[in-house]
């Protein structure tokens, strides 16, 4: 069986190897340069099914209902893949297979390569997000959330006054003796317990925690929302912190007492550093709080007698005093009894 000249010259032309077998025998009639390259056993006469182990009378009835395949052989020293493609055809009134075979591990290699580049990306994407959400976690633990939406939305806090507030600052009467004899990661437990219940406590009573400083533990109720009912709402966090510390001292090893301050006033809040950054209030409540703290009895909170009456009818008044509080003079000083924790210090 010839083929015409055009018809050779164009089979050769191609780079997508190209065979004719007669499909009666399956035997080869004719196959181009590139096929040749691929099959070096294809001479003229050898059967289809012979030049590939993969390539059986099932696959190549697969072929010839359209399907492609994909068949991996050995190349001298590496593996390719082919994909091939068996159409059925006539010539000269006689039924032949057209067989189009090409090499296509360049381009399972470069999809290969795609597909990790893809997984290694979207790999990457989702630890960005999870650092992503780390860091919010760790900044929304330093800064209120309201803070926290404006230094995501413009990279900046403006510092804002806040005003009335009451400030609570908190203090363990102790603690210096007790890390000093205790062991350290047993300490920082003991605390990191604390303050995590002392965190839910302020938000069950609409306080916000400012900072840690060591054992201090300080928070604000009225801020960044005003609340007309901020001092209440301070005391009843006071007396919350004092009433866990007593019912877990009946249970726990170490015997936490603390000492309370509150005080009512103005104060400005702003985020403070640019590599490290923190959110923390200043302001006269701020030190007066500390100094009243100072001046608590073991489980009691203080607070100026001028701001007692804030508090209601849920505290009972007592202990009166007079103590002189570096930065503010001589102040009038009270107690209160709260429930379940003996006295709390109002001044």
């Amino acid at each position: 069986m010839s083929i015409p000249n055009f018809t050779t010259e164009l089979f050769r032309a191609i780079g997508v190897g190209v065979a004719l077998f007669d499909a009666k025998d399956e035997t080869l009639i004719y196959c181009n340069p590139a096929f040749a390259k691929l099959f070096p056993e294809a001479v003229s006469g050898v059967v289809l099914t012979s030049l590939v182990e993969e390539l059986d009378h099932t696959a190549v009835a697969r072929a010839l209902k359209g399907e492609t395949l994909e068949i991996a052989v050995k190349a001298k020293r590496r593996r390719v893949t082919l994909q091939i493609d068996v159409r059925n055809a006539r010539h000269l009134e006689q039924p032949v297979w057209v067989v189009e075979c090409q090499n296509i591990s360049r381009l399972r290699e470069t999809e290969a390569m795609i597909d990790s580049y893809a997984s290694m990306t979207e790999r990457r994407t989702r630890e960005l997000e999870r650092e992503k959400v780390q860091v919010e976690k760790l900044l929304l633990n330093v800064m209120p959330r309201s803070v926290y939406a404006e230094y995501k939305s413009f990279g900046t806090v403006t510092p804002r006054l806040f005003e009335p507030v009451s400030v609570l600052m908190l203090d363990f009467v102790g603690f210096t003796e007790m890390a000093v004899a205790s062991d350290p990661t047993e300490t920082v437990s003991e605390l990191n317990d604390l303050f995590t219940a002392f965190d839910r406590i302020a938000e069950l009573h609409g306080c916000e925690r400012i900072k840690t400083i060591g054992d201090c533990y300080m928070a604000v109720s009225g801020l960044p929302h005003s609340n007309p009912d901020h001092a209440r709402l301070a005391a009843r966090c006071a007396s919350g912190f004092l009433r866990y510390l007593s019912h877990r001292n009946k249970t726990h090893r170490h015997r936490w007492q603390a000492r309370i301050g509150i005080a009512s006033g103005s104060v400005v809040g702003s985020v403070v550093g640019t590599q490290k950054y923190i959110y923390d209030v200043f302001g006269p409540a701020v030190n007066c709080a500390a100094r009243l703290q100072s001046q608590s009895a073991p489980m009691e909170i203080t607070v100026l007698e001028t701001s007692a009456e804030s508090f209601g009818d849920e505290f009972r008044l007592g202990n009166h005093r007079v103590e002189n509080l570096p930065g503010f003079g001589e102040c009038a000083i009270t107690s209160l009894e709260a429930p379940d924790t003996g006295m709390v210090s109002v001044a």
